[in-house]
């Protein structure tokens, strides 16, 4: 039987200090200009390390978490920008169906499409899609965030009922400050619920290698002229919590699922 590792990537540093901290004696391995830490999260093999930003330093990332470290399943961890005007900051995304909103090979074959793949989107495996669901949920039932974030770190955010949802996530080498952008993105791809810089590189990358995967997004912004404000803030006081939160509680389901 292939031996279980499962490999976590966040796209902040500051991401991953609180997910590190969750592993049991961890040991730490440099390659590539970055650091992979290694322990165990509930007894499961676990290797974590800051992915860099971009679609290129995703993947090669990822690539290495499986052919160095043998990781059997990935789970990618970050902030996105919110495209559908339902979603709001703090809001967490789970990917359902990943697409590169800047590939485009017209007129050799169709925008968006990946070549040599003939797929558009990358689907999440059903069953980590459901574990992840069922994680996250216990998270926002439970406000597990209010024990682990400041009350007025998330009225800042103007964070009180945040909410789980599944569906499309687009990837691109650039990050959204303009309302121009987003309604482009809007208007190109009605379904996507938010935008980010690496997921379908990973998503893709994990496809050909039969990894299963979950891609993972908080919702740092509305994507927009304001984009930018108080990011760094977010990331620290917020984004951060949230994943070593979510990330303990997938560990706690599929530990009930091993």
């Amino acid at each position: 039987m292939e031996k279980r590792i499962i490999g976590i990537m966040g796209a902040i540093p500051e991401e991953i200090d609180g997910v590190v901290a969750l592993l049991s004696n961890p040991a730490a391995r440099s390659m590539g200009k970055r650091t992979y830490f290694e322990g165990k999260i509930n007894d499961i093999d676990t290797v974590v390390v800051f992915s860099r930003w971009g679609k290129v330093a995703a993947a090669t990332t990822v690539t290495t978490l499986i052919h160095e470290f043998k990781i059997t399943e990935l789970l990618f961890t970050g902030v996105a920008g919110a495209i559908h005007s339902d979603l709001k900051i703090g809001d967490i995304v789970l990917g359902k169906r990943l697409i590169q909103h800047d590939m485009d090979a017209r007129p050799l074959m169709k925008q968006y499409e990946i070549p040599l793949l003939s797929k558009t989107y990358i689907e999440s495996n059903a069953d980590h899609l459901n574990i992840a669901t069922k994680a996250i949920n216990y998270v926002f039932e439970n406000k597990s965030l209010h024990a682990v974030i400041k009350a007025e770190d998330l009225d800042k955010f103007n964070i009180s009922q945040p909410k789980l949802v599944v569906g499309d996530i687009a990837s691109g080498d650039q990050f959204f400050s303009s309302n121009e952008q987003k309604h482009n993105l809007q208007n190109q791809l009605p379904e996507v619920l938010c935008v980010e810089m690496e997921g379908a590189a990973v998503a893709q990358v994990c496809y050909e290698y039969d990894i299963p995967f979950s891609i993972i997004r908080t919702i740092s912004d509305v994507a927009d002229d304001n984009s930018h404000i108080d990011f760094p803030s977010f990331i620290k006081k917020i984004s951060s919590k949230y994943a070593a939160e979510i990330i303990k509680n997938i560990f706690n389901v599929k530990s009930l699922n091993t």
